[in-house]
């Protein structure tokens, strides 16, 4: 999935960038030097941004290192790939400007922790006259340092693309991951008008994940239910055992293979629904709740932050974009749960979460979760056409 905007090119073509997710099967050299560079990732990391700090306290001024200043002291750094370090420098100056941009948003870097951060590296691909430094075979991709590691591909880039960098990335489960970048140029879709019969209005769901203005459930599938409940009775399998025993490591194992299966099983049923509902709809509305405090509700069941929901939003607003068509993003402080749908009265109270209420004005009876997303449908489209009329003003 794309992981970087789309830029303006000349003649109503774009850049577009997709990445693609490749297993990868790294021999024991291979692995070896991974774990290295991963290693020296965060230690380089760590370094950077010690010394910022130590120099800020003293100077009052921001300035990093580069990677270069520390292979003296540090002759292993030299044993992994260059770009890998010059990657992490960019990071940590990307982390700062975000952060002095808008800290209350954005928080200060922070250190690398073996255990707790992820095991990742990137490198860049450079064209030279001898050849690109990272290219794709049959059965595998070939690296700086690691030189040819056999990858399994679920699917190929297509004529035209340029790879443009890399991520290596192992689990916790023990698999390595790369995730390529691809660079190529599209043509820019028409805008699509939306009109009340071909959008849809969406609203986020507990209980049944999205429930549109038609009345359409969106109930996650059978078999990630039944994926959580092992999950339930893995865990407290686990919290009976001794930490430290072969059993207890073989638990979290079979604990963390499962927690990844569950999380592809969410992520694959994603990417279904939303392709679905973006090929099928000229325009979707969505109310833009913070699934951080949705989840503090106590009133609530289960876990918002857990669902999905934020990853079917970008989803949605990328494959939306692709066809020249729009996702519209409703306040999250708009009334769209008290408000009729049919005359438009306001309540001065909520309805209750899970049950149906009847206007007291036009006596329409509603379901609570299908009025709102037919609110949040009305209210989308005006502020849709409210914007056109002013860009055209």
């Amino acid at each position: 999935m794309p992981r970087a905007p789309r830029k303006q090119i000349e003649d109503g073509k774009t850049v577009q960038y997709t990445t693609l997710k490749v297993r990868l099967y790294p021999d024991e050299a291979q692995a070896e030097l991974f774990e290295n560079t991963f290693g020296c990732c965060r230690w380089i990391w760590n370094h950077m941004l010690a010394d910022q700090q130590r120099f800020y306290l003293e100077t009052d001024q921001h300035f990093i290192p580069t990677p270069a200043k520390y292979k003296s002291e540090a002759p292993f750094l030299k044993e992994v790939d260059n770009q890998a370090l010059i990657q992490e420098h960019n990071k940590l100056s990307q982390a700062f400007r975000v952060f002095f941009k808008d800290p209350k948003t954005f928080g200060a870097p922070k250190f690398k922790k073996k255990k707790t951060d992820k095991d990742s590296f990137t490198a860049c691909n450079h064209v030279f006259e001898s050849g690109p430094t990272i290219y794709i075979i049959r059965d595998g991709i070939r690296m700086t340092k690691a030189g040819t590691v056999k990858a399994k591909f679920s699917r190929r880039p297509r004529n035209g693309w340029k790879l443009k960098r890399v991520t290596v990335e192992k689990t916790k489960t023990g698999k390595y991951f790369a995730y390529i970048l691809y660079e190529y140029i599209v043509k820019e879709p028409e805008a699509v008008t939306p009109t009340p019969d071909t959008t849809v209005g969406l609203k986020y769901s507990m209980g049944h994940f999205y429930v549109a203005d038609s009345g359409e459930l969106a109930d996650p599938p059978h078999w990630l239910k039944a994926s959580q409940e092992r999950l339930a009775k893995l865990q407290k399998r686990l919290s009976r055992m001794e930490p430290g025993s072969k059993n207890y490591a073989e638990a979290v194992q079979k604990y963390r293979l499962l927690h990844e299966h569950i999380a592809n099983q969410r992520r694959d049923f994603i990417h279904k629904e939303s392709s679905r509902i973006a090929n099928g709809w000229d325009a979707v509305c969505v109310r833009g709740d913070d699934l951080r405090d949705v989840s503090k509700k106590k009133i609530l069941p289960g876990n918002a932050l857990e669902s999905g929901f934020g990853m079917f939003r970008e989803c949605l607003r990328y494959k939306l974009a692709r066809q020249g068509k729009a996702l519209i993003v409703v306040d999250r402080a708009a009334l769209t749960t008290r408000t009729c749908s049919a005359c438009g009265f306001v309540r001065n109270d909520k309805p209750h979460r899970k049950g149906t209420w009847v206007c007291p004005k036009c006596g329409a009876v509603h379901d609570r979760e299908v009025n709102a997303a037919k609110n949040v449908k009305a209210q989308g489209l005006a502020q849709y056409f409210s914007m056109q009329e002013r860009e055209a003003a």
